[in-house]
């Protein structure tokens, strides 16, 4: 994870915690057990989410390393890679 990927997160959790207490009432009451644990689930069910998100970028990320890497391979060994790129555009 870059410092970039930590300060996006960081940015969303503060607006996210901005957003709560500005919904927040003046005087706070008291939560019980079973909303606490709602909340705690919730917060779980986040975190999973962002992970799922991430892992997805990252894997995005190396299968377009990998296309860049054969593309230069290929125009390497002087071979015409204009055909494949046209294809790819066209998919897109």
């Amino acid at each position: 994870m870059t410092n970039q990927d930590n300060q996006g997160e960081r940015e969303v959790r503060e607006r996210i915690l901005s957003l709560m207490q500005a919904t927040e009432p003046a005087h706070k009451k008291q939560i019980t057990g079973e909303e606490l644990e709602k909340l705690k689930t919730a917060a779980s069910r986040l975190d999973q989410m962002l992970k799922a998100a991430e892992v997805e970028n990252v894997q995005a990320l190396k299968d377009a390393a990998s296309r860049l890497d054969q593309l230069l391979a290929k125009i390497g060994k002087g071979k015409d890679v204009s055909s494949s790129l046209k294809r790819r555009a066209d998919r897109q």
